[in-house]
């Protein structure tokens, strides 16, 4: 299957491209400050999002229950809520400046929680904003979740939990308590990484008993974890590969059982679990 060129428009780096939920847009997010929301049919730039004053990192849509919505984070330390109108018509709904620095990362809750945006900062604080029925805004925080960073956050797939990564090399796991405050649910926070955590994703899980996150560090490690105790507050951890350069990103596929990892050599690698557990590259016919 032969890729799509999408022509953007932007006039700088592009530090993050999203499709909403039916693949018929996608959201980029570059360091001209701007948003640029593109047909994937038509390949035409429909809308150009402006309100940012610095490079934007990321930008996430909103599950379609709660209509046409977009969250971007920006180097400014503003989250910014857009959302559209009339088709192609976007505004600004609510802007957040809770944070005092870069907002580096953000993550829509599952839609089954509400429209709940959580957002990683520079700062060193995870704030979590939910949407009221009155239009208003609720927010909570995690201080100094990783005191030097955030430099990602990722959703659990069917509990209200979080995990982050932080520039102190760690990742770690949390819990919204019945009272309504976050705590840390990873004793203690995982360490395998010598170096940042670059990006954390948390795996669609399909009904199993186990949950896996997989992680990403400047240290060219991805790490897979998975929970091992009867709270799912144990995890235990396993080099997938070393890569030997830096690694940006990582996401899974729907179903869980395909990863896909983006590293410093611009490649982009697909990895599935055999069934001895070992993680094998997957070649671009789908085999092991």
């Amino acid at each position: 299957m032969p890729g799509q060129k999408i022509e953007t428009g932007h006039n700088d780096s592009i530090h993050d491209v999203s499709m909403d939920y039916y693949g018929k847009r996608v959201a980029t997010a570059s360091s001209d400050s701007t948003i640029k929301i593109i047909s994937t049919t038509s390949n035409n730039n429909s809308a150009t999002l402006t309100g940012h004053q610095g490079p934007v990192w990321q930008v996430a849509w909103a599950h379609p229950k709660f209509g046409s919505i977009l969250a971007s984070c920006s180097y400014d330390g503003r989250v910014i809520i857009w959302k559209e109108g009339n088709q192609n018509e976007w505004a600004q709904a609510h802007v957040f400046t809770d944070h005092k620095s870069s907002v580096n990362s953000i993550a829509w809750a599952p839609h089954e929680f509400g429209l709940c945006l959580a957002c990683g900062s520079s700062d060193g604080n995870i704030s979590i904003f939910t949407s009221r029925s009155d239009g208003g805004w609720d927010s909570s925080m995690i201080e100094q979740a990783h005191p030097v960073g955030v430099t990602s956050v990722s959703w659990a797939p069917s509990v209200q939990k979080l995990v982050s990564g932080g520039c102190d090399n760690t990742v770690k796991v949390w819990k919204l308590t019945s009272s309504g405050l976050w705590k840390i649910d990873c004793f203690p926070a995982l360490k395998m990484h010598d170096d940042w955590v670059r990006d954390v994703s948390w795996a669609p899980n399909l009904g199993l008993v186990k949950s896996t996150i997989a992680s990403a560090s400047q240290d060219g490690r991805v790490v897979i974890w998975t929970s091992v105790g009867k709270e799912g507050d144990k995890w235990e951890g396993r080099v997938l590969k070393e890569f030997n350069l830096p690694v940006w990103r990582v996401s899974w596929s729907l179903t869980g059982n395909l990863l896909a990892v983006a590293a410093g050599d611009d490649n982009v690698t697909l990895w599935k679990e055999a069934v001895d557990g070992e993680w094998q590259e997957v070649n671009a016919t789908g085999e092991q």
